[in-house]
């Protein structure tokens, strides 16, 4: 069963009455087990009958479901409760195409997932989305697509390799697998009335779809509320008590994630377990993992551990990962809960704490079994057009990476981008640096950043300042993982192997390399849009693994440094961040000057 092949609802609602009438058998009935009903929060000793990938009975006693062909499953005292659900990711941050993604997130549990490809968006348009739409709707599970809002995410301070625009969102809302806007990340063109922005909200909402938001700004105060005024329905951005709070003030739901490297819930969940705030305003998500997160830690099971051992009633934070979400989505009478006619999405566990994901199904097939996938998830046929996307117009020598200090000058104070472990803003910091030779120099924590165009050609480099990843002695490490305009991040302590590493990635179409001491210590291949690989979760993980000890080598002991890595380029998020046209000043969305003048 895929979302392509799964009966509606009305289509299989005859089958379904005749199972719960005891008129026909069942294909599955699950007995023995306390059933968790997200929808009053209460836990039952239930049984549930599955037929044609929905939920067909919810009660006290199914066995007038039982005929002599049907799978019966004792539970043996287990909870059952839904499938979880992630309200806000994307694909491509895991380095995995839906499928492999799919296949590495359905052994933790989830088993519906709202992602927004706004990375592959950006590197090849509306074909790109149609691409990942085309993946997710052959797979086992319920993966939806939210049109990206915002390529660029911020314009005339950024280039792209596509654009997208209110035609194109058009087009997308008649997607089967289309569940709205992605986050609409351009809030001060929101805020100013832009009419391109208006027009891709005013596509969604004509669709009866869902507007995600991106409020990136620490001021809640009058341009807070006019960006609510345009239609985002919720957001993600929120990093303390009273972001959550204003969130759900105005309507929003407030998406509290933790990610690989974001630990944003334990700082607002407190918005419900010490102010009794109504959770039903919050849900959880991810935004983001990579895949060695996904292996070796979880998906949204970690999440809603997390937020139990924040002091979350469980039964809460089962809703926010579940019913709080599909409602959200204007999909509560399709997933999110065990109920009659429901997507027959479930997971048996032994504990509501720990959570450990024995089994689960999804749209009523059993899918993993103790950590291991039980069913294939197809593969879309990538074309070439999407494995060579990286062009940097020439071979890139040291001399690119070199920084001219102002004539004279002993010294400079610049601008630098300062990183901050396990958050996604950046900090605006002002460093005194040496010169040498007439080229500005990194010096302590601080080291160069450099943005190499990738699109089109143009063989443009953006050279500036990052501090706080630690490394010391020779290195480089290059991505082309870079939100959300995707060109070539580098960041090294050493020229000649900044190039090297750029040039590497130029030769395989793509991915992520860790140079030290002239020799190339990490690197995984991402062919497709240079953001993926279609390899094994597992395989993709153990050389993300070797990167982050290689990143750890180097001297950079923060924790996956390589996500803060990636979003250096990410222009809607404050404070400093690169683009290929300079440096972006985020706090005033104005290009700025790498030195200070006095």
């Amino acid at each position: 069963m895929t979302p392509e092949t799964l009966p509606d609802w009305p289509d299989a609602a005859a089958d379904l009455i005749a199972i719960a009438a005891g008129r026909a058998p069942a294909e599955t009935v699950i007995r023995g087990a306390k059933v968790v009903l997200v929808q009053t929060r209460e836990v039952l000793d239930w049984q549930v009958a599955i037929a044609r990938g929905r939920f067909a009975y919810v009660g006290p006693d199914a066995g007038h479901c039982i005929g002599p062909d049907t799978e019966v499953i004792e539970a043996g005292g287990r909870y059952l409760i839904p499938g979880l659900c992630d309200a806000h990711m994307h694909v491509e941050s895991g380095m995995l195409t839906p499928a492999e993604f799919a296949a590495a997130v359905l052994p933790h549990g989830t088993t519906a997932m709202f992602t927004d490809p706004h990375e592959i968006a950006n590197v090849l348009g509306l074909r790109g989305v149609r691409m990942m739409h085309d993946e997710a709707r052959g797979l086992p599970c319920s993966m939806y697509v939210q049109m990206p809002s915002c390529a660029p995410s911020a314009p005339g301070l950024e280039t792209t390799g596509h654009e997208l625009g209110p035609d194109e969102v058009a087009e997308a809302m008649g997607w089967p697998g289309v569940i709205g806007l992605g986050e609409m990340m351009n809030f001060p063109g929101v805020i100013a009335g832009d009419g391109k922005m208006l027009a891709e909200m005013a596509e969604t909402a004509r669709a009866g779809l869902t507007i995600g938001g991106h409020y990136a700004s620490p001021d809640l105060g009058v341009p807070f509320h006019a960006y609510a005024a345009g239609g985002p329905a919720d957001d993600h951005e929120g990093t303390c008590e009273a972001d959550a709070v204003a969130r759900v003030r105005q309507g929003m739901r407030s998406m509290m994630r933790l990610g690989s490297a974001w630990y944003d819930v334990e700082t607002q969940i407190t918005a419900i377990t010490e102010r009794g705030i109504d959770p039903r305003g919050f849900v959880l998500c991810t935004d983001d993992c990579h895949s060695g997160t996904l292996v070796g830690d979880g998906h949204m099971d970690r999440v809603y551990r997390h937020a139990v051992a924040c002091g979350c009633d469980p039964l809460v934070a089962l809703q926010m990962c579940t019913i709080n979400t599909a409602e959200h989505f204007g999909l509560a009478r399709e997933l999110g809960s065990i109920a009659p006619g429901r997507r027959a999405d479930c997971i048996l566990t032994a504990n509501l704490t720990d959570l450990p994901v024995e089994r689960v199904w999804a749209l009523g097939r059993e899918v993993a079994r103790d950590g291991a996938m039980l069913v294939e998830c197809p593969h879309l046929d990538w074309p070439d057009s999407a494995r060579n996307t990286v062009h940097v117009g020439r071979d890139l020598g040291a001399d690119v990476f070199a920084i001219p200090a102002p004539d004279g000058a002993k010294e400079v104070t610049a601008r630098v981008i300062g990183v901050v472990e396990n958050q996604a803003p950046t900090k605006a910091l002002s460093r005194a640096l040496p010169v040498r030779d007439g080229l500005a120099c990194g010096a302590g924590d601080t080291c160069q950043i450099a943005l190499v165009e990738r699109h089109r050609a143009t063989g443009g480099v953006t050279n500036a300042f990052v501090a706080g990843f630690g490394y010391k002695g020779a290195m480089a490490m290059a991505s082309t993982v870079a939100h959300d305009s995707h060109h070539m991040i580098v960041v090294g302590t050493d020229r000649a192997m900044m190039a090297a590493a750029a040039n590497r990635l130029a030769g395989v179409g793509g991915g992520i390399t860790l140079w030290a001491d002239g020799t190339e210590r990490a690197l995984i291949e991402l062919p497709i849009a240079g953001l993926m690989s279609d390899r094994p979760a597992a395989e993709v993980a153990a050389k993300a693994d070797r990167l982050v000890g290689a990143m750890r080598d180097a001297g950079c002991t923060l924790n996956n440094a390589y996500m803060q890595h990636s979003l250096l380029a990410l222009v809607v998020i404050p404070e400093l961040r690169i683009s290929d046209m300079g440096l972006v000043d985020v706090r005033r969305f104005e290009l700025t000057e790498l030195f200070e003048t006095t």
